[in-house]
């Protein structure tokens, strides 16, 4: 396994029933430039948010779990930075 697809796995293992909401971004404070090509605006989103499964908005603190089985968190993310 890849040490990026370990970051992950860890990643989206944080516990938000234990998590200190004050450790995570503010998903606010994001800045992306949407003239930038997609993989530009993946990195730049990961870079700022530090955990996409994980981050806050204010004082809350917020989980993202995929429903759709098969799609890749590729897929998602993708999906995701499109929309902006």
């Amino acid at each position: 396994m890849s040490n990026f697809s370990h970051n992950f796995e860890a990643m989206q293992g944080v516990d938000i029933r234990t998590v200190d909401p004050s450790t995570l971004e503010d998903i606010r404070d994001i800045n992306i430039d949407p003239n930038l090509p997609l993989a530009h605006k993946a990195e730049a989103f990961i870079r700022q948010i530090k955990n996409p499964y994980c981050f806050r908005c204010g004082d809350v603190a917020v989980k993202i779990n995929y429903v759709n089985p098969s799609s890749t968190i590729d897929d998602c993310m993708e999906d995701f930075y499109r929309s902006l």
